[in-house]
């Protein structure tokens, strides 16, 4: 029988086997695993003097950094509750979520002190700010003091597997966010199953410019982490300073959306400074196959993997094995799946009706994994919506083919219903993007007094061309039924994105949601 461990086993684990290795690195700001567990403890202990108790809330509101990291470790050993905040969102956005958290204790960059204290007033329950850098602001304690505060070689209390690891919300793309319960067991075994598919070890390092604060980046870093690597994190991406840090830094590992994948092709890097890529996983969005075909070329010693999952389970994966480029009908359709489900999960396609789809017909994702979250926080309602009979529904359509390879359809509340018909959005996404003039597509659902809904293109306009949308239209009619084609078109300089490097579909429904006027090939 397997051991039942925690997160902060592999804290521990790491500082006994790897201590020298660095464990996080931000510029100048290095720190092994060693002493990441030694600041891990003091910060526990700080806080234990405070009052703060296993299970206890604290929160934490900034950019990628060694602080982060070593907040997000203090909870990994102690069972102290890690509620991470996305730093985009607006303060009202902010206030919900830490209203809904209720830490006793908020870290934060120096850049978020401002919103915070406005906040404060509103948050019942919290007892202190911390901030990362000076503490100018009444109120305020600076994190250096903290940690220089507590006992780096005695830990007050020690993470148990049952307990709550992290509340993370989810990004919102189809409603309100809400807290994902994550358990230390459960994210013991995310860490294992990441660092299995990346095939990782203590001489590797991951880049991380994808928000730590969400599932994804921070899946990654605890990948890299579970057999001693390295995490290099960078506050913001820029295309031109990842490609420096890769060479630099000498990463070995690349995470990425596809849309920033595209953004380091687009900014012609020098093929040398990626010379010492071995791994580059891509998630978050679908990918065009002309983006992965450029990446591949430009890479060609690189093996890459697509990561298919959400907040609450991650579910799949395209292995490297599968990420050949030979322009068969095969390979496409490989390339164009979210693979197989992982080890230990099980995967189902699931009717209306509840019953199984038969092979080869659309139908709710439903996972049941070892690493599957626990539930919404304070939302019986939700969890019990989302979670039925061990099940995790996860609002996605998808499709099994003959070889087992799992095909992401579309989001289930994303799927446009025009006359009746079903039109997945990544479908005509990618007879979008099969025209030359065009750099990046969405395809929404607007209302329509006739067919319901009809198809909306958003369109960002390749360098230097000219699209019309009536061109656009005649275009993917000849590769989709016409229903299916976009009878609206709107061209815009830039895609808006969630910090998962997924686009915001929610926004530009509420941007360009509005009744679809007549146009010329559509029934008054």
């Amino acid at each position: 029988m397997a051991p039942d461990l925690t997160l902060g086993d592999i804290v521990h684990d790491n500082a006994l086997r790897f201590g020298d290795l660095p464990a996080y690195r931000a510029e100048e700001n290095v720190i092994t695993h060693g002493e990441l567990r030694s600041r891990a403890t003091a910060l526990a202990s700080a806080l234990a003097a405070d009052g703060m108790r296993r299970q206890d809330r604290i929160a934490v509101l900034g950019r990628n950094s060694v602080e982060f990291g070593e907040v997000l470790a203090a909870g990994q050993v102690s069972g102290l509750i890690v509620a991470t905040v996305n730093f985009r969102l607006a303060a009202p956005e902010m206030l919900r979520i830490l209203t809904e958290a209720r830490p006793r204790v908020l870290f934060c960059d120096a850049e978020y002190v401002p919103v915070v204290q406005a906040l404060r007033p509103e948050l019942d329950g919290l007892q202190q700010v911390i901030c990362f850098g000076p503490a100018d602001a009444p109120g305020v304690t600076a994190y250096a003091d903290l940690l220089a505060s507590g006992d780096p070689d005695e830990l007050p209390f020690a993470a148990r597997p049952d307990d709550m690891a992290c509340l993370i919300f989810t990004s919102g793309t189809t409603g309100r966010a809400k807290g994902c319960i994550l358990g230390q067991r459960e994210m013991r075994r995310l860490a294992q199953v990441m660092n299995v598919e990346m095939r990782t070890g203590c001489a590797d390092r991951v880049l991380l410019t994808m928000p730590i604060f969400h599932i994804g980046a921070m899946a990654i870093g605890l990948g890299v982490h579970a057999r001693g690597g390295t995490a290099v994190l960078h506050r913001q991406f820029d295309p031109v300073a990842f490609v420096d840090a890769v060479r630099d830094e000498r990463i070995t590992v690349l995470h990425l959306a596809p849309t920033m994948l595209q953004a380091v092709l687009d900014s012609e890097p020098d093929v040398a400074a990626l010379a010492g890529v071995r791994t580059v996983v891509y998630s978050a969005a679908p990918i065009t196959g002309r983006t992965l075909q450029a990446a591949m070329a430009a890479m060609p010693h690189a093996s890459f993997h697509n990561l298919y999952g959400q907040t609450e389970v991650i579910t799949s994966g395209l292995p490297p094995e599968l990420h050949r480029t030979d322009d068969t009908e095969r390979d496409r359709r490989r390339l164009a799946s979210v693979g197989h489900p992982f080890a230990d999960t099980e995967v189902r396609i699931v009717a209306p009706d509840g019953e199984d789809c038969a092979p080869g017909r659309p139908g709710e994702i439903a996972v049941r994994s070892a690493a599957m979250f626990r539930g919404y926080w304070n939302d019986h309602v939700e969890t019990a919506a989302t979670i039925r009979d061990g099940w995790c529904h996860t609002g996605d359509i998808g499709v099994f083919d003959e070889e087992g390879l799992l095909h992401l359809v579309d989001r289930k509340k994303d799927v446009i219903i025009s006359g009746g018909e079903n039109v997945y959005s990544p479908e005509v996404e990618e007879a979008v993007l099969t025209h030359e003039g065009v750099a990046a597509c969405a395809v929404i659902g607007v209302p329509d007094r006739r067919w319901g809904e009809t198809v909306c293109a958003v369109v960002v306009a390749a360098p230097g061309a000219k699209v019309s949308p009536e061109g656009l239209r005649e275009h993917v009619h000849a590769r989709l039924a016409r229903y299916k084609a976009p009878r609206s078109v709107v061209m815009v300089d830039e895609l808006p994105l969630l910090p998962t490097g997924k686009v915001d579909k929610k926004g530009l429904r509420e941007t360009f949601g509005g009744e679809t006027p007549p146009g010329p090939d559509q029934p008054t």
